[in-house]
């Protein structure tokens, strides 16, 4: 998520599971590679990855299909696309969308529902949710749910008051038992902190912080594994240059401590919004990164360099990816 101004709300507002979570507590943080080693590619560029802010992937469990955010400073939309012999899609607007302000989906593992945020009113003919954060007044956010029904969607239904225990309520993800992870304010410090609420018998408990997560650094954009073996999230924790993405690690009872996932990952700029592909072997994120473009060049490298900018390379959010085998194969 790129910190809050009038376009908070776009990247905010701007999950085959990892085995062996006993294997994994006795590795140590310093095995945890730099991905310098890697290098993030653009997803589906011009399709996807656009000329707007795009975000959020969340991905079917087959990963043919995918819904994510498409944002300006006025508005956030969730659109989906179908991938057909290769090739994604001209997005469209999901059927539960577009009505209000909505954002940042993420499917259950199984497939059979999705949570994505939104301003809609908590109940049928009230207000849309506004909040103040950030130092300002906002657009505000809730978690819904909305099930699958055959080829469709049923009707987006909030999540209890245990969830959504305010107004800047945002950036869900959704565990294999149902359990929901997400970011909101810390009522001391003001700052965003990632929050756990376990799902059990049908009903919501009461939201917790997560022990790595204190409230005196920014910590947005949880994506957990389905069986929470691990997390990448962003923040602005050190050594942060904008908001960084960092992994952590569950380790017996409890958590390692968070690692930047290094230079290779994180620019200079905002990187946010993680995502995990279906296997959790791949990271999805966005960036404001763009293509590094060498001087000087011929009018036709100029053309070419001036068309992506016009289609997507224009240094709002776009989607990356890259191998998580680095850092899941260390730990394992």
């Amino acid at each position: 998520m790129k910190l809050p101004t009038t376009l908070a709300i776009v990247t905010i507002v701007c999950s085959a599971l990892v085995a062996g979570c006993g294997d994994l507590a006795a590795a140590g943080p310093a095995s945890i590679p730099d991905a310098h080693t890697t290098a993030p590619e653009v997803f589906a560029p011009a399709v996807i990855s656009a000329s707007a802010h795009d975000s959020a992937p969340a991905f079917a469990p087959d990963g043919n299909s995918v819904y994510f955010g498409r944002s300006s400073a006025a508005q956030s939309t969730i659109l989906f696309s179908s991938r057909v012999d290769g090739r994604w899609s001209e997005p469209r607007i999901a059927a539960f969308s577009g009505e209000w302000n909505d954002m940042e989906p993420a499917f259950a593992p199984d497939g059979s529902w999705l949570a994505f945020v939104s301003n809609r009113p908590m109940k049928p003919g009230g207000k849309s949710i506004e909040a103040t954060y950030n130092g300002g007044p906002q657009k505000g956010g809730n978690i819904w749910r909305v099930d699958r029904r055959g080829n469709g969607w049923g009707e987006p239904v909030r999540l209890s008051d245990a969830v959504n225990t305010n107004t800047t309520t945002f950036a869900p993800s959704v565990t294999g038992d149902g359990s929901v992870w997400f970011m909101t304010t810390d009522t001391k410090t003001g700052k965003f902190r990632l929050f756990r609420s376990q799902y059990r018998d049908g009903a919501y408990a009461l939201a917790q912080p997560l022990p790595f997560s204190d409230g005196t650094a920014s910590d947005v954009d949880p994506a957990v594994a389905a069986d929470e073996s691990f997390v990448i999230f962003g923040s602005g924790r050190v050594p942060k240059r904008s908001i960084d993405l960092f992994i952590a690690f569950r380790t017996g009872d409890g958590w390692s401590d968070p690692q930047s996932m290094g230079g290779g990952v994180n620019s200079p700029g905002s990187d946010a919004e993680p995502r995990l592909s279906p296997d959790h072997r791949t990271l999805y994120f966005s960036s404001e990164r763009v293509l590094p473009i060498t001087f000087p060049r011929t009018q036709s490298q100029a053309s070419a360099d001036l068309a992506r900018m016009q289609s997507w390379d224009n240094g709002n959010y776009n989607i990356w990816s890259l191998s998580l085998a680095p850092w899941l194969d260390a730990r394992r």
